[in-house]
């Protein structure tokens, strides 16, 4: 039982699996990366290009979601080298979510598309 805003041991009705799902997915560039991904398996520069993010960027956040568990990356060895980068089914399970949180932006975020 909570007392005064606060969760006692033993009660799991609280924000802590919502919270723990956000840090998961954390920044903007991991759930633009996550939502392109949606469309298919890509190069590395594609991603770039699709994403606009900087190849620094892109490396950190596509380390973090291999990491995570959320993106697999393959390998070609013919030459040149080409990485191709695509959802694991622990990202494809996401999406649903983002599917809602889409569904959701449009519904009431219309600000941001005026």
């Amino acid at each position: 039982m909570a007392v005064d805003g606060d969760l006692v041991d033993g009660d799991d009705t609280g924000p802590c699996a919502v919270i723990d799902a956000l840090e998961q997915l954390g920044s903007q560039w991991r759930l633009v990366v996550l939502h392109d991904l949606q469309e298919g398996e890509k190069r590395f520069n594609e991603l770039k290009r699709s994403t606009d993010a900087s190849a620094r960027t892109l490396s950190r956040v596509l380390d973090d979601l291999q990491e995570l568990g959320f993106v697999a990356r393959r390998m070609e060895p013919d030459a040149p080298v080409a990485t191709f980068y695509s959802l694991t089914d622990k990202g494809e399970s996401l999406r649903p979510v983002l599917g809602e949180i889409e569904s959701w932006a449009d519904e009431w975020l219309e600000a941001c598309n005026e």
